[in-house]
């Protein structure tokens, strides 16, 4: 089996599981947007923003540090070294965040519900426990197990989710001196969203026992300096990322001016802004599934002479099946949209998606671009092209929404995406030269956008829709024949 589709199938693996994953998960949005109202979905949205933020500063960029040393040095214990070193630091983060919660909830403009800020705090901790034993997994190639752990966690969470939010209710309304009134509290509302996510991590702490035993707490102050020296630019790098994600969710309350959207509050239309980003997940999920299988990929194949084609080819690959995502997605939005978001209310925000998909679209090609700072053991650079998108998410997202409201947080999402691709690129020419084919990249990313904003200008009609996509299907078999029969002979 070629490299090539090696690397394939375990992007199909974890593809599916990333995907069939957070699509089940994906279906609790009906549910949300269905039982609470934009500002209850607010909260949601706001806190999970700051939870991203701090699940970078919960693993420091030790996972891709373990990557990296255990790749080169695989007689090392470099797993145990990582994992003590993410444990104490976790018990301190959460014990802080834990202790000062009723100060941490009156700050976010939440009095009374420091419960939250306590659950979130232990669901940060599992999270970052459980990412090296995750990423020992890919590391070795378990691709199934992987994805049979993500998929128990989700099916849990959601489960967890219709018990609480529809179920408890029912049984409640139906006898209301029964058994579930001595412990379920209707007034917890979306509180019952992250008691959820907590019992199904949970779950991870047991389905790794068999990684907890043979656990040997080790702080081989060498090795674990050395893997810090790697990591910090990681660090850096996944808060910018993050930044570049969920700032606009962190400040559109705060920056957007009251009145703006007549009718709706600023926490409304945050939960609106946050429901539609929702739908942006789709073209996340195919990036997440190929980062999952390309990280380890290059890392093993960076000896191979051969390896920068092996790489360009894998761009271009990536690109076409990444288009012909943007584009179907945008098509089709008009009639997907309104089964995930169920009150019309929540539509408002359709017209930013395009823009954030388009943002998702240049967010892989820099992620597949990043291999050439981890090869030449230059994150630092990583560093400065993260916080240089950063610092333009920021200034763009404070000057923007003030005028353009939630599309302002929309362009800054694009428009920081494809500067950081640009720079990571010529950057990489200079270290790590990759013969990528810019000419068909840049075609296939053309093709989509044409396409795109024709059905944005026209008038909408399904059978307009399949045709655009039709003729964007017919002109990539038309372009890339010679490819698909090399690949079909192999």
């Amino acid at each position: 089996m070629s490299v090539l589709k090696k690397l394939a199938g375990q992007t199909a693996i974890y593809g599916l599981s990333s995907v069939l994953g957070r699509m089940l998960n994906y279906l609790l949005v009906p549910l949300y947007t269905s039982v609470f109202l934009p500002a209850e979905y607010g909260i949601v949205t706001e806190l999970y923003a700051y939870v991203a933020f701090l699940n970078i500063v919960y693993l420091y960029g030790l996972e891709t540090a373990y990557f990296r040393f255990s790749s080169k040095e695989p007689e090392e214990n470099f797993f145990d070294i990582a994992v003590s070193s993410i444990l104490l630091t976790s018990a301190v983060l959460s014990g802080i965040i834990w202790f000062f919660s009723n100060e941490i909830s009156i700050a976010l403009d939440y009095p009374d519900q420091a419960h939250l800020v306590r659950w979130l705090a232990a669901i940060l901790a599992i999270d970052a426990i459980v990412a090296i034993p995750f990423a020992k997994l890919r590391q070795n190639g378990e691709a199934v197990k992987f994805a049979a752990f993500k998929l128990t966690n989700i099916g849990v969470n959601i489960l967890l989710n219709l018990f609480f939010i529809i179920w408890c209710p029912l049984l409640l309304e139906a006898n209301p001196e029964g058994w579930l009134n001595q412990w379920y509290s209707p007034e917890l509302g979306v509180g019952y969203v992250f008691l959820s996510n907590l019992i199904a991590n949970a779950l991870y702490i047991v389905l790794f026992i068999p990684d907890w035993y043979k656990l040997k707490f080790s702080f081989h102050f060498a090795k674990w300096r050395k893997m810090l020296t790697y990591a910090w630019p990681i660090l850096i790098i996944g808060f910018a990322g993050v930044t570049n994600e969920m700032l606009s969710r962190a400040i559109l309350k705060y920056r957007l001016p009251e009145g703006f959207y007549p009718g709706f509050s600023n926490l409304e239309i945050l939960g609106i802004f946050g429901a539609c980003y929702k739908l942006s997940v789709f073209m996340t999920l195919a990036i997440q599934a190929f980062r999952y299988a390309f990280e380890p990929f290059f890392f093993s194949q960076s000896g191979d002479q051969k390896s920068p084609k092996v790489f360009a080819n894998v761009m271009t690959g990536f690109v076409l099946f990444i288009c012909m995502g943007w584009l179907s997605l945008c098509l089709f939005m008009p009639y997907y949209a309104p089964i995930f978001l169920r009150q019309p209310n929540y539509l408002l925000a359709l017209d930013a998606v395009p823009l954030l998909l388009g943002g998702g679209l240049f967010l892989g090609i820099f992620y597949n671009l990043s291999l050439w700072y981890k090869l030449t053991d230059n994150t630092i650079y990583g560093a400065y092209i993260s916080v240089f998108g950063a610092l333009v998410t920021f200034v763009l997202n404070w000057t923007l929404i003030p005028k353009f409201g939630y599309m302002g947080s929309a362009i800054a999402t694009f428009t920081t995406y494809f500067s950081m691709t640009v720079l990571s690129y010529f950057l990489g020419r200079k270290y790590y030269p990759v013969p990528y084919d810019l000419l068909r990249i840049a075609a296939y990313i053309g093709f989509a956008t044409v396409g795109i904003v024709f059905n944005e200008l026209t008038e909408q009609s399904l059978l307009k829709s399949v045709f655009i996509f039709v003729f964007f299907l017919v002109l990539l078999l038309i372009t890339e024949r010679r490819t698909f029969q090399r690949l079909k002979a192999k």
